[in-house]
C-alpha cells in the first residue's frame, strides 16, 4: 500500500474517533441478497422470484435439507435405466433357464425309473374330497404353466401358489414359467409369446409333447390404477353392476380376450394335442391389504370413487369378476377347459392373504379344484 494511502486511512480513523461514527464498508452482493430476503420476510409486499424461493427454502427444516443434500443421488441417465432393464430381463431369462433345467432333470428320472406317488402322502382332503392315496405307479403327465402370481406366488409365503401345491397332489413336476404381476397383454406380447411358442413347438425338455398347459391371466389387467377408469362414482340409487362403466370395462376385457384367443391359436398351430386349462380367480375383497410394498390394487379406486362401505365395494368387484368368468367360459371348446373357482372361498378377509391372493387354505382349495379337473381329463394318469 502507498504511504499516502496509509496517511489517508489513519486520518479517517481519527475522524471516526472524534465523531463517534464508524466507516461503512461496501456490502458483498450475497449479503445484499440476504438482506433483501430478510426485508421481504419481514414485510407483506411483493417479492422477486429469488426472494420467494429463498423464503420457501427457509421454511424447510434445516436438518432435513442437510440430509437431502447428503443422500441426493444424481438423476439416472437413459443409458443407466436401459442397463437396469436389461439386467432385469437377463435375470428373468436366467431364472426361466434354471426352472427348465430342474424340470428336465426331475422328469427324465421319473420317466426312466417310473413314477410312483409316495405312500406317506401328507395331503389333506378339501371340503369332503377323498384323501389322495399313494403307492400306485402311473405315467406322469407333462405339464407346464404360464401365468401370474396365482401360479407364481413367492414360495416363502406358506409354500407358494397353485402350481407347487398341484405338483404335490399330482406327484409330477410342473414347468412353471409364470411370473408374479404378469398381464395377459405381456404374456402374449412379442417376447413372452416367443417363449410360449418355443416350448409348445419343442415339447417337454424331457421328450414328447406337453399334455397340459395351465394358464392364469387377466386379473392384473383389470385392477390397480386403471380400474378407476371403469368404476363410476358411488351412487346409492344404482345397483352394483351399474357402477361399472361398461363400455370401458368391456374394452379392457376385449384386450384380455384377444390374448386368450391368440394363445388358443398358438396352441392349435404348434401343439394341437396339448390341453389348455384356464382359471377365473375368486371374488377378491377390497380391504386395502397389500404385500411387501405391492398393492393395494382395489381399495384405492373405491376410495377415489367415494364408496361408503366395503360391502358396496365387494359387490362391484364380484360383478366385474363374473363378467370375466363369462368371457373365459365362452372360450371353452375342444381341448380348452375353464375351471371356475368363483365362490370357492368364504367371503371374509381371513380367506385372503391380501386383496388379490388367497390365504394358505385358499390356495390349497384351488389346487384341489385343479387336481379334480386333471383327474377328469386324464383318469388313467392322475391318481
Amino acid at each position: 500500500m502507498a504511504r499516502g494511502s496509509k496517511r489517508k486511512t489513519a486520518n479517517n480513523k481519527k475522524a471516526s474517533k472524534k465523531t463517534g461514527k464508524k466507516t461503512k464498508k461496501a456490502m458483498p452482493p450475497r449479503k445484499q441478497a440476504g438482506k433483501a430476503m430478510s426485508k421481504a420476510a419481514a414485510g407483506a409486499g411483493p417479492v422477486t422470484l429469488d426472494e420467494a424461493r429463498a423464503l420457501a427454502q427457509a421454511k424447510q427444516p434445516k436438518l432435513a435439507v442437510r440430509a437431502a443434500r447428503k443422500t441426493a443421488a444424481p438423476p439416472a441417465s437413459p443409458a443407466a435405466v436401459g442397463a437396469e432393464r436389461e439386467k432385469l430381463r437377463q435375470e428373468q431369462r436366467d431364472e426361466r433357464a434354471r426352472r427348465v433345467r430342474e424340470y428336465k432333470a426331475t422328469m427324465e428320472i421319473m420317466k426312466r425309473r417310473g413314477a410312483r406317488r409316495p405312500r406317506s402322502s401328507k395331503l389333506r382332503a378339501a371340503d369332503g374330497e377323498p384323501e389322495a392315496k399313494g403307492g400306485g405307479a402311473f405315467v406322469p403327465l407333462q405339464i407346464f404353466a404360464e401365468g401370474d402370481s396365482w401360479f407364481d406366488y413367492p414360495v416363502p409365503f406358506f409354500g407358494g401358489g397353485i402350481v407347487p401345491r398341484l405338483e404335490n397332489r399330482l406327484g409330477v413336476p410342473i414347468l412353471n414359467l409364470a411370473k408374479a404381476g404378469d398381464e395377459v397383454r405381456y404374456m402374449l406380447g412379442v417376447e413372452e409369446r416367443g417363449v410360449l411358442a418355443e416350448h409348445l413347438t419343442n415339447g417337454s425338455p424331457a421328450g414328447g409333447p406337453w399334455d397340459v398347459l395351465l394358464f392364469s391371466g387377466g386379473g392384473n389387467d383389470i385392477v390397480d390404477n386403471p380400474m378407476a377408469l371403469w368404476v363410476k362414482d358411488w351412487n346409492p340409487a344404482l345397483p352394483p353392476e351399474a357402477h361399472i362403466h361398461q363400455a370401458r370395462f368391456s374394452a379392457a376385457l376385449t384386450l384380455v380376450r384377444a390374448g386368450y384367443e391368440d394363445l388358443i391359436e398358438l396352441r392349435n398351430a404348434t401343439s394341437p394335442t396339448t390341453h389348455l386349462v384356464f382359471q377365473g380367480y375368486d371374488f377378491a375383497i377390497p380391504d386395502g391389504r397389500g404385500i411387501c410394498g405391492f398393492g393395494p390394487w382395489l381399495r384405492p379406486t373405491f376410495d377415489l370413487r367415494k364408496f361408503p362401505t366395503r360391502t358396496a365395494m365387494e359387490a362391484v368387484v364380484k360383478a366385474m369378476l363374473q363378467q370375466f368368468a363369462v368371457m373365459l367360459q365362452s372360450l371353452t371348446g375342444p381341448s380348452v377347459t375353464f375351471i371356475n373357482g368363483q365362490g370357492t372361498l368364504a367371503p371374509q378377509p381371513s380367506s385372503w392373504h391380501n386383496e388379490l391372493h388367497p390365504a394358505r387354505a385358499g390356495f390349497d382349495k384351488f389346487a384341489a379344484l385343479f387336481q379334480i379337473k386333471m383327474k377328469a381329463l386324464f383318469p388313467d394318469r392322475v391318481v
